[in-house]
């Protein structure tokens, strides 16, 4: 007996990952996929819109604001990503992550990732807040 796929077609695949991305951006999915395109090249802004199309942000075993905060952690692991926590700490927000919150998981994270990429995470992350108009104190 073959298993039931749960992965939506590349189709659906390719429209879902415009929709996260244009919510992710505040835009329009075309104005997303053209953004894209511009910042990555078109094969790996396709490869992008289509793996965020996939289940991930889908499945109901984690809330939209438990998977952003899981997100900011492996971006801040990553370091050297700062374009890219700047716009996941804005959605963080937008799924009702607080800034106090993140600002704990920022200072969790110096004790694992050390103290230079937690820094400059904050750093990234105090600004992005002020430029909301959020700030932690």
């Amino acid at each position: 007996m073959r298993a039931v796929s749960r992965l939506p077609s590349d189709v659906n695949r390719y429209t879902r990952g415009l929709e996260r991305y244009a919510d992710q951006f505040g835009v329009e999915p075309v104005e997303a996929e053209a953004r894209l395109r511009s910042q990555i090249g078109e094969r790996m802004a396709t490869e992008a819109i289509v793996a965020t199309g996939g289940s991930a942000w889908d499945e109901d075993e984690l809330s939209l604001r438990d998977r952003s905060m899981i997100v900011l952690a492996a971006l801040i692991t990553q370091g050297a990503v700062e374009s890219r926590l700047r716009g996941h700490l804005r959605w963080a927000i937008a799924h009702d992550v607080t800034p106090v919150q993140v600002d704990a998981l920022v200072t969790l994270l110096a004790n694992y990732v050390g103290f230079p990429k937690a820094s400059v995470a904050m750093e990234v992350v105090r600004a992005e807040l002020a430029e909301m108009g959020l700030s932690l104190e």
